[in-house]
């Protein structure tokens, strides 16, 4: 269960933002290759404004085309992105939850999302960007209870011909592998238990978020937004 989280560049009334996101619908027609002509529609469904957080689900049909017997088979298909605004000191972000019929473009999807939203809100891209959770956070993060850690991907090494470092195991902190790759890396993504939640988390340095333990959504956003966002640079 991935998700994305994003900050939004400008204020946002809440009140308003809720009102132009319930209104949003688009549709376009598709010709299929037997000459059909469907109808697929964009929109927002089961808005909720409560406090400082707004969610919803950003629902969007597709064609998806495989072949079946030689010939092209296209079925439209639904993706269900649920997503959420929320304020936090000061600042606006959105965290959007990649759909599980995304399989391997969740990122492409979730910034698909992000840039809807934005167009929405403030009839323009460019409003909501990603966002980064500063090397030195994640480092300070899987020091501050190594046992807890699973895995660490460097990036940004200055070893000619790597690109990245990976190392694996308990006690990371205390490995010298684990000193020696710091001084030629930054950390990129970390994965690690939680262990008061009981949950296992990935995080990447661009505020990718994945669970990889059982849990509902409600939790799992929960700990994004008490735990995740303050990491946020």
């Amino acid at each position: 269960m991935p998700a994305k989280v994003f900050e939004i560049k400008e204020d946002v009334n809440l009140f308003f933002a809720a009102q132009k996101l319930r209104n949003y619908s688009e549709e376009e027609q598709y010709t299929t290759v037997s000459g059909e002509t469907i109808s697929l529609v964009s929109e927002i469904m089961d808005l909720k404004v409560g406090g400082d957080v707004i969610s919803g689900i950003f629902s969007r049909d597709f064609i998806r085309s495989r072949v079946y017997k030689r010939k092209i088979v296209e079925t439209p298909v639904t993706e269900e992105s649920p997503f959420w605004i929320k304020k936090f000191n000061d600042r606006f972000f959105l965290i959007v939850l990649a759909p599980s019929t995304a399989r391997g473009l969740k990122k492409l999807l979730t910034n698909y999302v992000a840039n809807k939203i934005s167009r929405v809100l403030f009839i323009k891209p460019n409003i909501i960007l990603e966002v980064e959770i500063p090397h030195e956070r994640l480092k300070a993060l899987h020091e501050s209870n190594p046992q807890a850690t699973k895995l660490i991907w460097f990036d940004n090494v200055d070893i000619p011909g790597v690109e990245k470092l990976c190392l694996a195991g308990s006690d990371l902190a205390d490995t010298s592998l684990y000193q020696e790759y710091l001084k030629h890396g930054k950390i990129w993504y970390v994965v690690f238990e939680v262990q008061r939640r009981g949950i296992v988390i990935g995080v990447t340095r661009n505020c990718v978020v994945t669970l990889f333990s059982k849990s509902s959504i409600e939790e799992f956003v929960n700990y994004v937004m008490e735990e995740i966002l303050p990491l946020i640079r």
